[in-house]
């Protein structure tokens, strides 16, 4: 049975974007896409929101070909191009979409037909809405939490309206502050 996996970056008081969506505090670099990659390859499925999907597809199909792409750039890029995609929306129209499912209704269900499919692990980045989503059905196994050095004071929540009791399994402190978590549902 698959696992699915969020990853998502959050502010020291738990923020995962501010009030009008921006992220621009979301530290990034090396270490931290080097570390991170090595999950990420694992899985081979990948899960958004809509407004995440558009954001991604708008830039990593063609990050490679870049002529300043960086080493993340043309491995994500590369992964990204290969993954098969899964969108959570009920207005983006999935006939046209290049490997990518969308899925509009009876998520509960659709979503434990992805785990119990044959592969490896589904992996949702960012896409806050979606996760809340997910997180009210319990549907979530693994949550890597990357607490960026950064209070907001208000925004977007990580966590909305759900009790969910968690496990760590590992932790790691990157050169930036980024503090790297990673937890399973218990």
């Amino acid at each position: 049975m698959r696992k699915l996996v969020l990853f998502m970056h959050t502010s020291l008081d738990g923020f995962v974007a501010g009030r009008k969506g921006e992220m621009d505090w979301i530290h990034v670099d090396e270490e931290l896409f080097d570390y991170a990659s090595n999950r990420i390859n694992e899985a081979d499925l990948a899960l958004y929101g809509r407004v995440t999907y558009e954001m991604m597809e708008g830039y990593w199909p063609t990050a490679a070909d870049q002529p300043n792409a960086t080493k993340h750039d043309i491995e994500h890029s590369a992964w990204y191009n290969k993954v098969e995609k899964v969108v959570l929306s009920k207005t983006l129209n999935g006939s046209k979409l290049k490997n990518t499912k969308v899925v509009s209704e009876n998520l509960v269900k659709e979503i434990n037909q992805l785990k119990d499919s044959i592969g490896s692990e589904i992996i949702i980045f960012g896409s806050p809405s979606a996760g809340h989503s997910l997180m009210a059905e319990n549907l979530i196994d693994e949550f890597w939490v990357f607490v960026n050095p950064i209070v907001l004071g208000q925004g977007i929540p990580m966590f909305k309206n759900k009790r969910i009791k968690l496990k760590l399994l590992t932790s790691k402190t990157t050169d930036s502050g980024v503090v790297c978590l990673h937890y399973s549902r218990v």
